[in-house]
């Protein structure tokens, strides 16, 4: 093939994507709508964002966590943390415990009102896709841990925190 009918590909790739790019974009945006469609729901039941709703699930699974453990377990930064917890003790839902000789060392707990919503909110959105690679072979798993690092290398997302 000569190059001028390699860059007559690569020119006609960008301006009409392939089907397969096509799925891919598609999939991606699906995703993205999902994730949306569920925030909304919980903003509009509930009056919090699925990062709230990850905090307080897990501090009722947990109980009482310093933030850097409730970080750990939510898989984002514990800067993320300080903020959702602000959050949540402004709507009553969680408060900070000074309950050491350091004052400086704290812990979350949920209030009552916390506890409650816990117990009656959905299942964050992340527990459908936990529960699906639940029934997915290793190998395949394997697959889709590369394929979403390429494209997420392809974005370059790579040191974007994860909210």
């Amino acid at each position: 093939m000569s190059t001028d009918a390699a860059d007559h590909l690569n020119t006609k790739e960008k301006i009409f994507p392939s089907d397969k790019t096509k799925q891919i974009i598609f999939s991606i945006r699906r995703l993205i709508q999902a994730s949306e469609l569920y925030s909304k729901e919980l903003n509009k039941k509930y009056q919090i964002s699925a990062a709230q709703l990850n905090c307080i699930l897990t501090l009722y699974e947990y109980g009482p966590l310093p933030p850097s453990k409730i970080a750990q377990h939510m898989m984002v930064k514990s800067s993320t943390v300080t903020g959702v917890v602000d959050r949540l003790e402004k709507k009553g839902l969680a408060e900070r415990m000074r309950n050491s000789p350091d004052r400086r060392m704290i812990t979350i707990q949920l209030t009552p009102a916390g506890k409650k919503l816990a117990e009656n909110a959905p299942p964050p959105i992340q527990q459908k896709i936990i529960d699906g690679l639940k029934q997915t072979k290793s190998a395949k798993k394997e697959q889709i841990v590369n394929a979403l690092n390429m494209l997420t290398g392809m974005l370059d997302v790579q040191d974007l925190e994860v909210k």
